[in-house]
């Protein structure tokens, strides 16, 4: 009987089962893959690393509290917070059309939605020139009606952040609609409850991790978004310079400057992966 447990458990470690109070060997890594990996790491954190070196400690409380920087934190806190509520309005329903609705083209139409996110942000900001400002095509009438300027303004700020933010919160609520049972909004239905209540009533709780999730990447991208922002909006301190654009102005004549505001954009990162952690990464 002994002899046969023995052979037993010898033949569950060979299959891969192993023995009680006995740790998994695992294999080791081979060097043509060990190689590149830390030196892609090494690629990666050397420039953050070089931030937080030559980041000027003493002085960065004074840098952060001068009045050029603290317009461009409050201005980029504010366009980008304000960006995500556009993207949140405009976008949960544009997620909901991609995830639950059957249309002509629907492909074509998702392709489009997510340009953006490979567009050059240049590009884009010359785009919304092209059709929001004062002689584009609906621009034109929106001054002409209405009175309304968007080029080189604060709204011209927000604009230019929601176009570049948008895809992010629209992906992220269309994948998390696609996860979610969509029974539920049957059952509602067929209980009596409109479309639009069973959207309000049952599909917005069930998707609001994922419309948080989004939301968060949104503002991020917002924060962070330069090249629409400053060919569309301009680079006026105190009227539309955003973090972003303060940091590339401060290069050139403040440095410390500069790395202060970069400083904080790197926190704001840092803050939104450790926000995410849950939803990008798994217990090892």
């Amino acid at each position: 009987m002994t002899r046969l447990d023995t052979s037993g458990a010898a033949a569950d470690t060979l299959v891969g089962v192993p023995r009680r109070g006995r740790r998994v060997r695992r294999p080791g890594v081979p060097l043509p893959l060990l190689l590149p990996a830390l030196v892609g790491l090494a690629f990666l954190l050397l420039p953050l690393i070089a931030l937080l070196v030559r980041a000027p400690w003493r002085t960065l409380p004074d840098q952060l509290t001068s009045t050029q920087v603290w317009q461009a934190l409050q201005l980029s806190l504010v366009s980008a917070t304000a960006a995500t509520g556009v993207s949140l309005v405009l976008g949960v329903p544009l997620a909901w059309l991609l995830a639950r609705t059957t249309f002509p083209g629907r492909g074509v139409v998702r392709a489009l939605v997510t340009l953006p996110l490979v567009l050059p942000p240049v590009v884009g900001g010359v785009a919304l020139l092209l059709a929001l400002g004062r002689n584009g095509v609906v621009g034109r009438w929106l001054d002409a009606w209405f009175g309304i300027t968007l080029p080189f303004t604060p709204a011209g700020v927000v604009v230019a952040e929601a176009f570049v933010a948008m895809p992010f919160l629209v992906i992220s609520v269309e994948g998390t609609l696609r996860a979610a049972d969509p029974r539920y909004e049957e059952a509602a239905t067929t209980l009596g409850a409109s479309r639009f209540t069973a959207f309000r009533r049952v599909t917005l709780p069930l998707i609001a991790p994922g419309i948080a999730a989004g939301s968060v990447l949104a503002w991020a991208r917002a924060l962070g978004e330069f090249g629409a922002t400053i060919t569309f909006a301009g680079n006026f301190p105190g009227r539309t310079q955003t973090m972003p654009l303060a940091v590339y102005l401060a290069l050139q004549n403040d440095p410390a400057a500069a790395i202060a505001l970069s400083l904080v954009l790197l926190a704001v990162s840092i803050a939104v992966l450790a926000g995410l952690r849950d939803r990008w990464m798994t217990a090892s």
